[in-house]
């Protein structure tokens, strides 16, 4: 077994915590030790809701080993459903419940309660916490769906969908819902419903009276989608709706599966991306070389926008998730790059130190992984941390999501200003490194602290390589944002002309040399 400080995803259970949390009247009853009741934090901590989750815990002891702890389940199950009344109730047991083998499902089903109960086997030590989401999601689906519900007449109704995947804990699930709810309407379609987050389980039984569904999450809905389409023969829309391309995509895609005229959805956008992306500021970041890691979904969408919106050179890209390794694989073929499949941060950290990107894109590991290396760095997939939930609404999906991706992946890179200011007239008496900061007025002097402005030190040969102090100053008037790369770069010349002091002929050498 290995330790980690992060880890990507939780145990299976929490992905049905997630499912659970996200829906209403359903309540999700855990035998799991006292060490297991965390669903509280993740909750009502990070995502910052203003209801505890629909968990009730067994919480049994070590003394209540040697006893029945079969009854403590019973009897948790029992009280659960006396106070909180539920329309339906999951059972299962957490990684470190497995161990014992009390076999909540039967226990739950000797009960005779008179609502549907439905069982989660969820194997901890194989799997992890999107597959337990998703399969919670399909055993709900498959256990409720009314198989005598279809779809009414087609004439003189509006078509309608179901929009799939999201959850409890989710990156912007409650924002890219209401985007897509929004070119639904300018389309004409009808939201049947929206599972598993907001839908109660009298909505799961109607879920059959869509006539098509959208699949906006694979990780969580694909295997629920799946089996509605061969069981209610519903078409599934799959273009997942991040970047102007992919929205507009998803936006003729959808209008030919539900026959209406895609024309007012794509009139009115409202996208700046476009208009950036053909502007003269944007030839600035041309070529940027950006490391993407996350979740399979947001990773290949966040590559295609980084390759096809923006000009980026994508130079890494990869996922946690195994499930979805294979997407991965032939995204990572497209930008000539091999794919990063683990779920190891350390791996992860070694490879975006490798590639020396100017810019990463990924979860909050890799936020921390980029702060340490001191690359720019947005976060576009879960895990994240309470920041990633603002109370504002910032969507990843349709067209206002791509103004958020144009905020958050650009501003790293071209922000700043002010930085780069300071740093062109650091030897001004004003503004050098040793007068404090400018709104404090004179007399006021800087702490000792060292630059962290510069790149990672150095490896190998280069690290050997000396810099007069002439060339350090002249390097130091490079804007900080490529400042980095200037280093290595003079520092990989230096090395492969055998030179062991740079100076400043060599700092223009090198210069010119990459020039070309």
């Amino acid at each position: 077994m290995q330790l980690a400080v992060w880890t990507y995803e939780g145990p299976p259970h929490v992905g049905a915590m997630r499912v659970a949390t996200g829906m209403e009247n359903v309540h999700y009853v855990l035998h799991a030790p006292q060490g297991d009741t965390y669903a509280d934090l993740l909750f009502t901590m990070i995502e910052r809701r203003d209801q505890r989750p629909p968990v009730t815990y067994t919480t049994f002891q070590a003394r209540d080993l040697g006893s029945d702890t079969a009854t403590l389940f019973q009897a948790a199950a029992r009280d659960a459903y006396a106070r909180f009344e539920p329309q339906a109730m999951l059972v299962g047991a957490s990684c470190t419940a497995e161990l014992i083998q009390d076999d909540p499902a039967g226990l739950a089903e000797a009960m005779g309660l008179p609502i549907p109960v439905v069982p989660l086997e969820l194997p901890s030590y194989q799997r992890k916490e999107n597959w337990g989401a998703s399969e919670t999601f399909y055993q709900l689906v498959r256990q409720l769906a009314d198989q005598s519900v279809t779809p009414s007449a087609k004439e003189g109704r509006r078509p309608a969908a179901n929009l799939l995947g999201p959850t409890a804990l989710g990156f912007r699930h409650r924002d890219d819902v209401l985007e897509i709810e929004r070119l639904l309407e300018k389309l004409g379609i009808d939201v049947n419903i929206v599972a598993p987050m907001g839908a109660t389980p009298a909505d799961i039984a109607q879920i059959g009276a869509a006539d098509f569904n959208i699949l906006l999450y694979p990780e969580i809905g694909d295997e629920a989608a799946r089996w509605l389409e061969r069981t209610f023969k519903q078409p599934v829309v799959r273009t997942v709706p991040i970047g102007v391309g992919a929205t507009r995509d998803f936006i003729a895609e959808v209008a030919e599966i539900a026959d209406v005229d895609p024309a007012p959805a794509m009139a009115e956008d409202g996208s700046r991306m476009p208009w950036w992306s053909r502007s003269i500021d944007s030839t600035y970041l041309t070529g940027k070389r950006v490391f993407i890691f996350g979740d399979a979904t947001h990773a290949v969408a966040a590559a295609r926008v980084a390759h096809e919106e923006l000009g980026f050179k994508v130079c890494g890209l990869g996922c946690y998730n195994r499930e979805f390794a294979r997407e991965v694989r032939a995204a990572a073929k497209l930008y000539d790059v091999e794919p990063l499949i683990t779920d190891d941060h350390l791996a992860v950290e070694e490879a975006i130190a490798e590639a020396q990107p100017e810019l990463v894109l990924g979860t909050q590991m890799e936020r921390h992984i980029a702060k340490r290396l001191g690359v720019p760095c947005a976060v576009i997939s879960a895990p994240v941390h309470v920041q990633d939930f603002p109370a504002r609404h910032s969507p990843q999906m349709g067209f206002e999501g791509a103004n958020v991706l144009f905020d958050s992946w650009v501003h790293p890179l071209v922000m700043g200003l002010e930085e780069h200011l300071l740093t062109m007239f650091r030897d001004d008496f004003e503004f050098s490194d040793e007068a404090g900061a400018s709104h404090l007025g004179p007399g006021h002097a800087a702490p000792p602290a060292a630059s962290n402005d510069e790149a990672p030190a150095a490896t190998g040969e280069a690290a050997a390589i000396a810099w007069a102090e002439d060339a350090e100053r002249e390097l130091k008037k490079i804007p900080f944002f490529v400042r980095g790369k200037a280093r290595r770069n003079t520092e990989l010349f230096a090395s492969e002309q055998g030179r062991a002091t740079i100076d400043l002929e060599t700092l223009y050498d090198a210069k010119a040399h990459y020039a070309r």
